[in-house]
């Protein structure tokens, strides 16, 4: 499960694609380690004292390699160590003809409730812009809805700021979540999402406070997908529905290798508004149930008086 999490949707909650020196003195297996466990070393989450200790031993068993797939191996294991489960090495994607991924969906339910789905997106082959407007423009056209159902199910990550601009009407300003790294807490905005993704805030209309919002999710949701969810966190008008999450509530740092590799560092958790801290253990919903769909619905009529 970890790899296929890594491996479809690398990007994750990305802090940026970093160079990091290019590539600096890998043209060795020693080298290669070396400058693997030098990027740990600044960005890793995990790269404590312990890690201090740790790194001598894995720098010293390559001393002793003379190919490329040791050199692979022993930094797999150290970025188990230093960045914990949601780091990796992944080897270069030559075929994307086999790559599934899903447009967004959005549409009216009987009852009057908005129904949104959130797939994981990495951009491959649904555009940032086109995965945004198809939710974006549809809520913008649907502000009197009596609630709103934002399904989370599957979402196991990607590039979250799309995911976020889609659902801006639902969202306040300010602070969403903020990634924590060892050194600092960098607050991540809504304007700043919006902005991001090619998009002016004032141009966005919201929908009510009193406008419920029900948030599906199951053990497919993980990282940016558990990003979005935390976006939620808090308010009063949100209520989540399903299963615990993945537990990949954390924020990474991907790195190209010269040999076409990607090196993938988990460098921070993941805040929400509420100051609660989450990383690699599963988010439980508000109401855990196996019918999340038909209690989300149920839960909005009551709400709003409709049942």
């Amino acid at each position: 499960m970890r790899k296929l999490f890594l491996r479809i949707l690398f990007l994750t909650i990305s802090l940026g694609m970093t160079a990091c020196g290019l590539f600096d003195d890998q043209g060795t297996p020693y080298g290669y380690v070396k400058s693997s466990i030098r990027k740990m070393d600044k960005y890793a989450l995990y790269a404590d004292a312990d890690w201090s200790i740790e790194r001598k031993s894995y720098l010293s068993e390559a001393e002793s390699i003379d190919n490329f797939d040791d050199a692979h191996r022993i930094v797999e294991s150290a970025l188990a160590l230093a960045g914990g489960k949601h780091s990796a090495l992944l080897a270069p994607v030559t075929d994307t003809t086999a790559f599934e991924e899903f447009a967004p969906e959005a549409y009216m339910l009987e009852e009057g409730i908005a129904y949104v789905k959130l797939p994981a997106h990495s951009g491959v082959k649904v555009s940032d812009a086109a995965y945004t407007h198809t939710v974006l423009d549809f809520l913008l056209g649907h502000l009197d809805a009596e609630g709103v159902i934002v399904d989370l199910r599957d979402n196991h990550g990607g590039n979250m700021y799309p995911m976020i601009s889609a659902i801006a009407p639902l969202l306040p300003e300010g602070t969403l979540l903020s990634f924590k790294t060892r050194k600092r807490t960098s607050p991540i905005t809504l304007d700043f999402v919006l902005r991001s993704c090619g998009l002016s805030p004032e141009d966005i209309s919201k929908m009510t406070d009193s406008t419920p919002i029900a948030i599906l999710v199951n053990d497919w949701t993980g990282s940016s997908g558990e990003a979005v969810l935390l976006c939620f966190r808090g308010l009063e008008k949100a209520r989540t529905f399903g299963i615990p999450t993945a537990g990949y509530a954390s924020a990474n740092q991907t790195f190209p290798m010269a040999d076409g590799y990607l090196l993938v560092i988990t460098s921070g958790c993941d805040v929400a508004r509420t100051g609660e801290v989450f990383c690699d253990d599963p988010i439980a919903p508000d109401v855990e149930t196996g019918t999340p769909l038909e209690d989300a619905v149920a839960w909005i009529q009551r709400k709003t008086n409709r049942k």
